[in-house]
């Protein structure tokens, strides 16, 4: 027995990077998972990876800045699956912009996708999740507490994506007995963090020189780590917990004490 057997989870965004590790980490634990993306060549590729037979799983290719993406998504879950235990809220834009370069057309298109999306998805899936006890997992960044210069847009609406998680834990739990929390991740080793890296002038083996201040461990975090954390939110191990924040980080966020070099 699985920790997840018999859940049916919608995880958005799980063609690739944290989202596929959390869709591959549930289908381990026993869970049925609607995979979810935006290229249907990658989907297919994702579905054949994670399970070749498809008795657990199903495919869903939607925008999330389409208002009619929450109501398909919800209606494939129970089509498929006749339930909804669980959202994994983990799709998302990611991208620069400051506050001279972020321009009204783009700082809109952050806002539809990375909270309006979440937003929706789980105000169209509340009456099923209402009915199965469930709950919802928001994936946002550490970045919500401040950001760096050139993610300003991004980073600003994880910071909304955390205060929704911190009121709808609250609301949501009492009201509806559904569950509400977040994982804000730090740096991750995913396929298009690599590529951005290297888009960005980097050598190939980037990874394995970072500066410590970075990454005092001397890597940065897998995406199987930060499903792993999943986990626990998405069982019945985390029992009452609702409108928690989990940082996963390796280093505090808060009351960091910088090296002497970097004082300089």
């Amino acid at each position: 027995m699985g920790r997840l057997t018999d859940k049916a989870i919608l995880v958005t965004g799980s063609t690739t990077g944290i989202g596929k590790a959390i869709a591959t980490r549930c289908l381990e634990e026993g869970a049925r998972v609607l995979i979810h993306g935006l290229e249907s060549d990658l989907a297919e590729k994702t579905w054949n990876e994670l399970d070749p037979e498809r008795t657990s799983s199903d495919v869903l290719i939607a925008d999330l800045a389409d208002p009619a993406a929450p109501a398909r998504l919800r209606d494939a879950m129970l089509n498929r699956f006749g339930k909804i235990d669980a959202l994994v809220n983990n799709a998302a834009l990611i991208g620069t912009g400051s506050i001279e370069t972020t321009d009204p057309a783009g700082f809109d298109q952050f806002v539809r996708i990375n909270v309006k999306g979440p937003f929706f998805l789980i105000k169209t899936l509340l009456p099923e999740l209402a009915k199965s006890g469930g709950c919802v997992l928001n994936i946002g960044s550490v970045n919500a507490s401040c950001g760096e210069p050139d993610l300003l847009p991004y980073s600003i609406t994880k910071g909304a994506l955390m205060t929704m998680t911190r009121n709808l834990g609250d609301t949501l739990h009492r009201e509806y007995g559904v569950r509400v929390n977040q994982i804000n991740p730090g740096w991750i080793l995913t396929e298009n963090e690599l590529r951005r890296k290297r888009e960005q002038g980097l050598p190939e083996d980037w990874p394995g020189a970072i500066n410590n201040q970075f990454a005092p461990s001397g890597r940065i975090f897998d995406p199987g780590e930060i499903a792993a954390a999943a986990v626990y939110f998405l069982s019945d191990e985390s029992g009452p917990v609702s409108g928690s924040v989990l940082d996963i980080e390796q280093y505090p966020m808060i009351g960091r004490n910088p090296s002497k070099e970097i004082q300089a």
